[in-house]
């Protein structure tokens, strides 16, 4: 597990970590146009389906709420103790059915970019401990404090919900200092363990003894295929170039009534054989992308546990169940129903 840099542009993300952080603001005394002030987001937007955000925008998010918080607050960590595997759709599904502790970080950190993490995570080893060591956003203090608490505190959220409630850290460490003993007593009770504060480096170091343990929804099979939807997901939020991403935008924009390739063709001022040679040049078709597109969100939609199957078929166009049964047993090997019972305890 090799650190990355941390300058690569981030993909577009999910707004559910934004929406996230705009309701802990508004839970706090904030008002809508407070919290989202600079970021060009709304809820409306944000709660639309399929829709994404940039890291900009959910940074200046945590401007606002750090600036409202104050000097020396603990709302990041309360921020990343709402970040539930759920949260993260099929990552956390890659993760929930990994085999293994150091399985399910190797995971998460190459897909790292379906989450919400602004740290630049990564993962070596401390003599025979596993570590995750987490880089200081390059922003003002408050807001990189704020940044490394939620995504600190979101990763031992996570390691709960994998592992029970009973599953601590061996080690947590902080280069900032508490503000006050209010303060690191609230690290303390997220953490389950006393941080180090003023330490060189951020840190959280795994308990030896689970980290090659098997996990309790371990499924080979399963992690395999929600891996293969993290990757394809992920190269759709990466596709903005090309007449591909263009295409896609436009299936995104019409699940429900997916448009043809004559529809596609109109919308881009192409002619239907121009844009059937333009996509074959990318190694494509409409009709690949409709299935790229609907096999991504069907897995992403079941994973989460936001939606039922019926809800999901109808949000992808299916008018009848069966078919959408039969397209996602194509796609995923599995029925729909095979796919959910696999993730529930």
């Amino acid at each position: 597990m090799t650190p990355s840099d941390g300058t690569s542009p981030l993909a577009p993300r999910s707004p559910m970590g934004a929406l996230i952080l705009a309701r802990l603001g508004m839970e706090r005394g904030l008002a809508e146009n407070a919290v989202l002030a600079g970021s060009g987001l709304t809820l409306a937007a944000m709660e639309a389906p399929d829709s994404e955000v940039s890291a900009e925008a959910e940074t200046a998010v945590i401007s606002n709420l750090a600036s409202t918080a104050g000097p020396g607050a603990t709302w990041g960590l309360d921020a990343g103790c709402r970040y539930h595997l759920t949260t993260f759709g099929i990552w956390g599904f890659a993760l929930m059915s990994a085999p293994t502790v150091r399985a399910a970080v190797d995971i998460g950190l190459r897909f790292i970019d379906l989450t919400y993490a602004l740290t630049a995570p990564y993962a070596d080893l401390d003599g025979a401990d596993l570590r995750m060591t987490f880089r200081t956003p390059a922003l003002p203090d408050d807001v990189a404090c704020f940044i490394l608490q939620r995504d600190m505190a979101a990763v031992h959220t996570i390691q709960t919900e994998v592992l029970g409630r009973g599953a601590r850290f061996r080690r947590v460490t902080f280069t900032q200092e508490p503000a006050s003993p209010e303060a690191a007593a609230r690290f303390t009770e997220v953490f389950g363990v006393t941080p180090e504060f003023g330490a060189a480096a951020n840190t959280v170091v795994f308990d030896p003894g689970l980290v090659d343990q098997r996990l309790p929804q371990a499924d080979e099979r399963t992690t395999a295929l929600a891996q293969a939807q993290c990757r394809a997901l992920l190269d759709r939020r990466n596709a903005h170039a090309g007449l591909a991403g263009q295409v896609r935008d436009l299936i995104l924009a019409r699940l429900r009534d997916v448009p043809s390739a004559g529809e596609v063709a109109t919308a881009l001022n192409l002619s239907e054989r121009t844009l059937r040679r333009r996509l074959s040049e990318e190694d494509t078709s409409v009709r690949t992308l409709v299935d790229e597109v609907r096999a991504t969100l069907a897995a992403e939609f079941l994973a989460s546990g936001s939606l039922t199957v019926a809800e999901i078929a109808d949000r992808l166009g299916y008018a009848e169940m069966s078919s959408f049964s039969q397209a996602f047993r194509r796609w995923h090997g599995v029925s729909a129903r095979q796919f959910v019972a696999a993730r529930t305890p």
